[in-house]
């Protein structure tokens, strides 16, 4: 068990901590989730949905590793006690980083960044990261469809779920970086890589003003990238939007 623990965000299923997991001071923190007992579910129920969810979850994270997505390393796993640690991310998500219509921009930004990396006022909160807007669409393309490519379904696909690492917390290792796969599935279905597409663009609508074009380059790049495979990809994704407009039609 971790020998530091600091909560930093609580949801219905888990509690995630800053943890450090040894106690040589050249330790570095890790990200540790904790899936808690759940009192409204039977307890050899809760106990079993428990281990399959951190279980499935370290499964999607190797998958992606050794497919070369770009997603925290894991550090430790302990599914029977609901325990997965990952590689801390110095950094923030990409949502804060857009901005967004429901999160002002003097908000902190994640991973405790040092005071000089902290946008300073009037600065873009992409600054200190040396990237524009632009190419970090063409990031995030790249990496959902390497993960993709490899027939990993995220099922959570949000800005809030993608981290852009500081150029000097690590240098030699990709910048933007998937995270969050407590919902992730492996498929190779071109419906749910579809409709996981389908989340993003809703999320992107939903949390960032005036998207359309941001969203386009995210397209274009995973295009690029999933090569052949992209146009069953994009005609499944038409019908799928054409399904979300009529299920709001129909309230």
């Amino acid at each position: 068990m971790a020998l530091a623990l600091t909560l930093i965000a609580q949801g219905a299923e888990a509690k995630v901590y800053r943890a450090r997991l040894h106690a040589d001071r050249a330790a570095q923190d890790v990200l540790l989730k904790h899936r808690f007992h759940k009192q409204y579910r039977h307890a050899s129920l809760d106990a079993s949905l428990t281990r399959s969810r951190v279980a499935g979850e370290a499964r999607a994270l190797i998958k992606c590793l050794r497919s070369g997505v770009s997603v925290p390393g894991i550090r430790m796993v302990d599914a029977p006690n609901g325990l997965l640690a990952i590689e801390w991310i110095q950094g923030s998500s990409v949502r804060f980083l857009l901005g967004s219509s429901d999160e002002p921009l003097d908000e902190p930004v994640d991973g405790d960044l040092p005071v000089s990396d902290q946008p300073q006022e009037h600065q873009h909160p992409l600054e200190p990261y040396g990237v524009s807007q632009d190419a970090l669409m063409v990031l995030i393309g790249v990496e959902i469809a390497k993960m993709h490519l490899a027939d990993v379904i995220h099922g959570d696909l949000t800005t809030s779920n993608m981290m852009l690492r500081l150029p000097s917390s690590s240098p030699s290792t990709s910048r933007l970086v998937l995270i969050d796969f407590g919902l992730a599935y492996t498929s190779s279905l071109v419906e749910d890589k579809a409709v996981d597409l389908y989340v993003l663009e809703r999320a992107f609508a939903s949390t960032h003003p005036d998207s359309e074009p941001l969203f386009t380059s995210v397209l274009n790049a995973y295009q690029t990238r999933m090569g052949k495979q992209w146009h069953a990809v994009a005609r499944r994704l038409d019908e799928v939007r054409l399904r979300g407009r009529k299920r709001s039609m129909v309230g």
